[in-house]
């Protein structure tokens, strides 16, 4: 089945309502073979995908995208991030990057971000890790996102946004579209979801499957923030005893579905490093939303 389809807001592409994260593509080092790289990323394409997202943040994610995918360009649009630390280590703090919403270092991410991806523009720039709004104007970064795409290196201006600062951000009337964290465990975000559609604005969501909280070895390896914050989900999850009621479908599909039933959630981006689970968040996807009658009990169960 063919994977369907959303409008992104005012930019008028037709993504489909399953976009590919390339966060996972961090772990893949020099010791990854080109093939495995090569075999991810055109199943991505090969799967129906049209939206791709990435940020200089990621690892090596920018490089591989444009060593495998820039003969390809055309059959996808193009995210990226801007305001991550160009021409040293961010300092990590608490599981977050530090960032620079400077003139400089927005124009010196995007024309990095061009190079790595082998690409003369970036389909959509997004504003990466919620700066305020007084930050944004502080620094000018609206300003020098709107001078590059005058000249053409980028097409779109997006935000990475969550509470309390969305709010701002959709008022201020400049961002076509906005990225923001929602899934059936943790849904504090979609009035906010509704409001950025309203406003004409395209809508990603990450997160849609909840950094995998549900599956109970998922916490290996991680960073105590987020194995605090899966730890916290899966808590979630089972005092709303939601197994109960998935029968077969198993605990991923249920949560990508679960955002799918979002009516204003324009496509979620799942990112994996496994070509196998790709292509099972594709099918879990081509089915479409969740049943009417399975996602109103799974909202009952989760406000209760």
């Amino acid at each position: 089945m063919p994977l369907p389809k959303a409008t992104l807001g005012r930019t008028g592409f037709a993504a489909t309502r399953l976009g590919f994260g390339a966060m996972e593509l961090i772990g893949f080092d020099a010791a990854r073979s080109r093939v495995s790289a090569d075999r991810l990323l055109g199943s991505v394409l090969d799967a129906g995908i049209n939206l791709i997202d990435t940020s200089p943040d990621y690892g090596r994610s920018e490089e591989l995208i444009g060593a495998h995918l820039a003969h390809r360009r055309d059959e996808f649009f193009l995210a990226s991030k801007c305001g991550c630390i160009v021409g040293r280590e961010p300092v990590l703090e608490n599981g977050r990057l530090e960032h620079d919403w400077s003139r400089s270092n927005i124009r010196a991410g995007v024309e990095q971000s061009l190079r790595r991806l082998r690409t003369d523009r970036l389909d959509l720039v997004q504003i990466h890790s919620s700066p305020t709004r007084k930050r944004l104007e502080e620094c000018e970064s609206v300003e020098e996102l709107e001078l590059l795409r005058r000249e053409g290196k980028v097409r779109f201006l997006g935000m990475s946004s969550v509470l309390p600062d969305l709010a701002d951000h959709i008022a201020m009337g400049v961002f076509d579209v906005f990225q923001i964290p929602y899934s059936a465990l943790q849904r504090e975000h979609a009035d906010a979801i509704r409001a950025a559609a309203a406003a004409g604005a395209g809508t990603i969501i990450r997160g849609g499957v909840a950094r995998g909280a549900p599956a109970p070895d998922h916490d290996a390896g991680q960073h105590a923030f987020w194995r605090a914050f899966s730890e916290q989900k899966r808590a979630l999850w089972e005092r709303a005893r939601l197994d109960e009621i998935l029968g077969p479908m198993p605990r991923m599909e249920f949560l990508l579905r679960f955002v799918l039933a979002h009516e204003d959630a324009h496509t979620t981006i799942v990112g994996t490093a496994n070509p196998d689970h790709l292509a099972a968040n594709a099918a879990a996807a081509a089915r479409g939303p969740l049943p009417a009658d399975l996602y109103a009990e799974a909202l009952r169960r989760l406000a209760a």
